[in-house]
């Protein structure tokens, strides 16, 4: 039975090609003149860098003056001076931190009273959705709530990509299936494209370089979004109208608020990211001025400046710290300004959204990669036309990581002198002289010091509190003064007990780096990140023990410091616990009850955060996970799936996979059995080959034949 073919069927998913040029830079090139900086307005970004940069240092200095004092008042050892050393380390990034808090704080309090300028932008936006074995039925309640929003507001302004880097052949037929009747071609209205590449070269900057390549040259801007990203049409024209008003500006970030938390680690993550999070953003956006940064995704993009300027280099070995580059955000934002384009940090702006990782497994997860990424900008620090807040960015990235491997130094050199004081019979007479040399520890310093250091560390808390204390509607959507102090409080005690486990985790990774070991490129984690006690004792065993060590042997020195090492070892010695505490709904959902770590969206959602949550409800998911019984008991399915693939990539080179594919296909008359057989590589093999999809039509016409037969 040979099955006639609808024509409505079958269309491609991406509209005519539109080429740009995007030449491959090298890591050392000149800086080109900047566009369109103002003198006043420069003026202004150096003075507030110059606020932060006095603060900072007069911090650092009170600190290292102040531990200088604790350790000695006469010769300080070997062991003290390297503590002395690590202790100003970690004391000046948490200094540089709180300043900026500071500062952020006083602007939430005394905010500037002109916003950026804003235009009706006379260009088709594209909205850019990189997909990577992502759960399809969440992106598709984001993107029919995004597009018919747009519809409604701004019909003709803007098209979405959802752009696939899926390799896995269950997920890429379930994205088809979720997209495929989102797809149309409707210019005038809001079309929505697909495509899914064969290779993964470069991973998600290949993916969206591909694209401007490919397609770029009928669009004057592009948004990026994440997968988990949603944002309302109000944000996304904001975004439009800020860039068409400054033609000089190549990048304007926003401030992605986190929703769906639903695990115990998300919602605090959550509770965060929206009580303390402009606070800090506000500091950042003050010294960042046109230099700011990209996080890669909730941010619009001058297309042409984009495709000038990114085309990151292939850096010369292999990973880790070789290849392509890992954290290419980062670098963009930098290759931008390297070419004279402004790159800005907008805080004020409402409704873009992402999520979080749901545990604590899986944010070390994706803390690996992101700590190989950051690690690899070494190169660049010092290259050749890069501005001097780039260069600060990549040490900020850079130090994130390393900050745990001084954090961690500190605690061991500090458990040294400990034992050394303890063992080491004092030479009270070492050195002639008519005086002894005591050793002097001053005991009230360090308590000061301490105290003044736990301020400094909790202070942007502290300030994020008060903020939404004194705003009556802020204080109303965490749920009231109560709710929000008590969420306030179990925030910090559970970073807390969290905090000592990722030094670890964050410690290990830079070694594991360090010996050339490559993250690879893992999905992230949409789930709620519910895990078994197995998989949890397997990842955190080394945590307890290193933290059961720790306190024993403080314990056998001394009770004092004990009760002093335990914001260390108790974290630790709590990690199996807290990590399975810290994912699942069902765990999390104790405290959502409760009223505690809500945050804003979870009291009153804007409208756009409700119409997702209730069009995602409404999605049905198949049953059946097999990709080609997916698509095989769909006709109408199998021949859009048919017409997307390219001829000229479908793989004519013979391979093992494909070849015995074909001999599966042709010995085997049930498309179950096949299924069973057939290995990933032989699916994916079938799923993107005209010839052998071709073959796969015998299981289509026997299904017509039994459905025919039963009518």
């Amino acid at each position: 039975m040979n099955r006639e073919i609808r024509t409505d069927d079958i269309y491609c998913a991406m509209p005519r090609k539109a080429h740009l040029e995007m030449p491959r830079h090298a890591v050392h090139e000149q800086r080109n003149r900047d566009r369109g900086r103002e003198v006043l307005t420069m003026l202004r970004i150096w003075l507030s860098r110059l606020v932060i940069l006095a603060g900072t240092v007069a911090l650092s200095v009170f600190g290292a003056f102040e531990m200088y004092s604790v350790l000695s008042t006469n010769q300080i050892t070997s062991l003290q001076y390297l503590f002395w050393v690590l202790f100003c380390v970690n004391f000046s990034w948490i200094s540089f931190a709180f300043v900026q808090a500071t500062v952020g704080f006083l602007l939430h309090l005394l905010p500037w009273l002109t916003k950026p300028a804003e235009q009706e932008a006379d260009f088709v936006t594209a909205v850019l959705v990189p997909v990577y074995n992502e759960d399809p039925a969440r992106i598709s309640s984001n993107l029919t709530v995004m597009r018919d929003e747009l519809l409604k507001k701004a019909p003709g302004k803007y098209s979405f990509f959802i752009l696939s880097d899926t390799n896995r052949a269950d997920n890429w037929i379930a994205e088809e299936e979720a997209f495929h009747s989102l797809i149309n071609h409707d210019r005038q209205g809001c079309p929505v494209y697909y495509r899914r590449r064969y290779q993964n070269n470069e991973r998600k900057a290949g993916n969206i370089a591909q694209w401007v390549t490919g397609y770029g040259g009928d669009y004057e801007a592009m948004v990026v979004l994440d997968a988990d990203s949603l944002m309302s049409a109000e944000c996304l024209l904001r975004l439009t109208s800020r860039l068409a008003a400054a033609p000089g500006i190549g990048l304007i970030q926003t401030l992605p608020k986190i929703i769906n938390g639903e695990s115990l680690y998300s919602r605090i993550q959550q509770f965060a990211n929206h009580c303390y999070g402009p606070i800090y953003a506000k500091g950042l956006a003050f010294w960042h001025g046109t230099n700011s940064n990209f996080w890669g995704h909730n941010a619009i993009i001058r297309t042409r400046a984009f495709a000038e300027s990114c085309g990151l280099p292939v850096l010369p070995g292999e990973a880790p710290f070789g290849g392509h580059v890992l954290s290419h955000d980062f670098m963009e934002a930098a290759a931008l300004q390297r070419a004279g384009w402004q790159v800005r940090f907008d805080t004020d702006l409402e409704h873009s959204f992402e999520e979080t990782p749901p545990s604590l497994i899986d944010v070390i997860i994706r803390d690996r990669r992101w700590c190989q990424g950051n690690l690899q900008h070494k190169t660049f620090l010092l290259a050749q036309g890069f501005t001097l807040p780039t260069r600060i960015h990549l040490f900020s990235g850079i130090m994130s990581y390393l900050s745990a491997v001084f954090w961690f130094l500190l605690i061991v050199v500090g458990l040294s002198i400990a034992l050394q004081a303890y063992f080491v019979k004092p030479e009270y007479f070492a050195n002639p002289s008519l005086f002894p040399t005591w050793p002097v520890f001053d005991f009230q310093k360090a308590l000061e010091l301490f105290i003044i250091s736990m301020f400094i560390v909790l202070a942007p808390k502290l300030y994020g509190w008060f903020a939404a204390m004194v705003s009556i509607r802020r204080c109303l959507s965490f749920g009231g003064p109560v709710l929000l102090t008590l969420s306030t409080l179990a925030e910090v005690i559970f970073s807390a007990l969290y905090a000592p486990i990722l030094m670890l985790s964050q410690f290990l990774v830079v070694l594991d780096i360090l010996r050339r070991r490559d993250s690879g490129w893992k999905a992230q984690s949409r789930d709620d990140g519910a895990q078994s006690l197995r998989v949890v004792i397997r990842a955190h065993w080394g945590h307890t023990l290193f933290g059961c060590a720790l306190a024993a042997a403080a314990m056998y020195l001394s009770m004092e410091l004990f009760y002093w090492s335990l914001p260390i070892t108790l974290g630790l010695m709590l990690s199996i616990p807290l990590s399975w505490l810290s994912g699942g709904a069902r765990r999390g959902k104790i405290f959502k009850v409760l009223g505690i770590l809500h945050a804003p969206e979870e009291m009153r959602a804007c409208e756009i955060v409700t119409a997702s949550r209730r069009q995602y409800s409404l999605i049905k998911v198949s049953d059946n996970k097999n990709a080609l019984i997916r698509l095989m008991t769909s006709n109408r399915l199998y021949n859009w799936h048919l017409a997307q693939i390219d001829p000229d990539l479908d793989g004519r080179r013979l391979s093992r996979d494909r070849v015995y594919a074909a001999w599966l296909i042709e010995h085997f008359e049930s498309l179950g059995h096949l299924s069973r057989e057939l290995s990933e590589a032989e699916t994916l093999a079938i799923l993107q080959n005209h010839q052998l999809l071709n073959g796969m039509r015998k299981y289509l016409d026997v299904q017509e034949m039994a459905l025919h037969e039963n009518e």
